[in-house]
């Protein structure tokens, strides 16, 4: 049920959801002589004690009286091209990362290492994409995989869709979790992204290439930062990161903005990342940025000896 206070199925529960406000026009009159009416689709980026902010498809966000809402509700988010590219598609995009990993193919399956010190705690750069079909039998593939890694002196990892055939054929062998966390892929529109993620104030962005670092310095002191990566034109963020004493204070959204920026100069049109799901703060952030999730992974080790 929604929060009381809030106009019908509209509040701060649908804050990041799509959807529709029918408000009063002030200063004008109706067909049938009352006010004014009119309906606005987007998605709803923010919901304040008197007013709330929703980002159309197209033009830039519109601020509304909470009392000029009539009615309103969240409806079904409008079908993506990229919500329709495949988990393995959506992974290859993810490939480069900052870490810049050393790969090799087995079949449609991808492993993945960091040869040097530098990005060796990255789970996904030092495991195996196992999307798709690795052109031998599970069983097979997965001694492959253990002695690709056992000739680096690393431990075997495999990243899996939650759901999948494949995970399932894993669990079979074995294979456990590593770690409690699942990791959602959120997708969204950078240009939309943009629109409504406001000011890049005192952000620095340096690029390297397709790499950009932002950082946020204030009072002589570094207090956020993050990274992102160009792969075509794909934009993936990660390690975006704020001060635990400067946290709630938006400057998270900040360094987002000062991203998106640097990606959208550089040509990029979609904006990808993964979050854990315990960190609300920072799914609230990517919510009202229009990201979604497109799927979710989970990461599993071979079994000891």
């Amino acid at each position: 049920m929604p929060p009381p206070g809030t106009a019908h199925g509209l509040g701060p529960h649908v804050v990041g959801q799509r959807v529709v406000v029918r408000r009063v026009v002030r200063g004008e009159t109706g067909p049938s002589g009352g006010p004014a009416m009119t309906d606005l689709l987007g998605t709803l980026v923010s919901w304040g004690s008197s007013t709330c902010v929703v980002a159309p498809e197209t033009g830039a966000p519109v601020t509304i009286d909470l009392a000029d809402v009539v009615t309103g509700k969240p409806v079904p988010p409008r079908g993506s091209v990229r919500q329709r590219v495949s988990v393995r598609e959506a992974e290859i995009r993810a490939l480069p990362l900052w870490t810049s990993p050393t790969t090799e193919a087995l079949g449609d399956w991808v492993l993945r290492v960091v040869e040097g010190e530098r990005g060796r705690r990255s789970t996904r750069a030092n495991s195996c994409l196992a999307v798709g079909a690795p052109g031998v039998p599970v069983p097979a593939a997965a001694s492959a995989v253990q002695e690709f890694y056992a000739s680096r002196r690393r431990e075997a990892v495999v990243q899996v869709e939650v759901g999948s055939s494949t995970e399932a054929a894993f669990v079979a062998l074995g294979w456990t979790a590593l770690g409690a966390a699942e990791s959602p892929y959120l997708v969204g529109s950078l240009v939309m992204a943009l629109r409504v993620a406001g000011s890049a104030d005192g952000v620095e962005v340096s690029v390297k290439g397709t790499r950009f670092l932002v950082t946020l310095t204030l009072d002589g002191v570094e207090v956020g930062r993050g990274r992102g990566e160009l792969n075509g034109d794909w934009l993936g963020v990660h390690g975006l990161e704020v001060a635990e004493s400067h946290r709630r204070r938006g400057l998270g959204r900040r360094l987002m903005a000062g991203l998106l920026e640097a990606g959208a100069e550089a040509g990029a049109g979609t904006l990808w990342l993964e979050v854990e799901r315990e960190n609300t703060a920072a799914w609230m952030l990517y919510a009202g940025l229009g990201l979604r999730e497109h799927h979710v992974s989970r990461y599993l080790r071979a079994p000891a000896g």
